[in-house]
């Protein structure tokens, strides 16, 4: 199974439904809430070049926002 990370904040729709698909297709995943952790937070801009969430990591391959498809694909 591929390693699954999702930097997220609570607010976030697109979070939401990211982690909403990992749940209906039995993906684990770990979640940390860039909102609260700031070194979390450090850690998805040094990852994405990005603040805006959410930031999927699957496996080292970095996903800014939820495209469906893409995270499908590096699923598969």
């Amino acid at each position: 199974m591929k390693k699954v990370i999702i930097y997220s904040t609570p607010t976030c729709t697109y979070c939401k439904a990211a982690k909403e698909y990992f749940k209906e297709n039995g993906v684990a995943y770990e979640e940390f809430d860039v909102a609260a952790d700031q070194a979390k937070r450090a850690e998805m801009v040094e990852k994405s070049g990005q603040l805006g969430v959410p930031v999927i990591d699957i496996d080292g391959q970095i996903v800014v926002g939820y495209d469906k498809e893409t995270v499908a694909g590096l699923l598969a």
